[in-house]
């Protein structure tokens, strides 16, 4: 009997995912907590956890690798504009909802453009793309001292490496870069108190506003 009930409860949780689909809530708010770390073998949070606190893992990178797994980290823009369009306004407001679980988080956004134009000028291009990123956030209630500085790459980290127009380049980049009030570590009982919030706020459903269409966006390409 192993046999069939294996393929029956694997049947069940993918109808079970595929109902939730829709949903316009982080994953990791349905799931216990360090869910989003566990690959399958037991004893994942617990290790990532001792390697934060023993300096083994880099915590920046392990949060930055969470942020760019829940949203999208990019938005991307028409030829020469620096102006957000409805699509990168829905992304960004997701991004603002992300960044306010973590008060103590800071972020960088990096502008990119792609070959088109002179080196000079395209990297002011990706300053201004950057800065109306910025802007956005800021509406959206995120602290400017948070966002932790705003650089331009201009044209020299393309995706795509074409000397023609490629949307896919011409993109705004968001990082988590450190944290507020240069704190080397959230140790001192800090990072048990953002864990512990997390845990707390899991348990209640949030219906964040203006994110509809968002798995259409998800799904289309440029």
């Amino acid at each position: 009997m192993a046999g069939p009930i294996k393929p029956l409860i694997a049947a069940v949780s993918v109808l079970a995912l595929t109902a939730c689909g829709d949903r316009t809530v982080f994953s990791s708010w349905h799931q216990e907590a360090g869910a989003f770390i566990d690959e399958g073998a037991f004893g994942n949070p617990t290790m990532n956890n001792t390697q934060i606190h023993n300096g083994e893992l880099n915590y920046v990178v392990n949060l930055n690798r969470r942020f760019s797994q829940e949203v999208l980290s990019t938005v991307n823009f028409a030829f020469n504009s620096s102006q957000l369009d409805e699509d990168a306004k829905a992304i960004l407001r997701v991004q603002a909802n992300w960044i306010r679980q973590f008060p103590e988080v800071r972020f960088k956004v990096f502008g990119h453009t792609d070959a088109v134009g002179s080196n000079a000028y395209n990297k002011r291009l990706g300053q201004r793309r950057a800065n109306a990123v910025v802007r956005f956030l800021t509406g959206q209630g995120i602290s400017r001292s948070r966002l932790q500085a705003v650089v331009s790459y201009g044209e020299n980290r393309p995706l795509i490496a074409t000397p023609n127009r490629e949307r896919l380049n011409r993109r705004t980049v968001t990082e988590v870069s450190g944290f507020v009030e240069n704190h080397p570590t959230l140790l001192n009982g800090k990072y048990a108190e953002v864990i512990f919030r997390e845990y707390v706020e899991s348990a209640t459903e949030k219906r964040p506003s203006n994110q509809t269409g968002l798995s259409a966006i998800q799904s289309q390409g440029g």
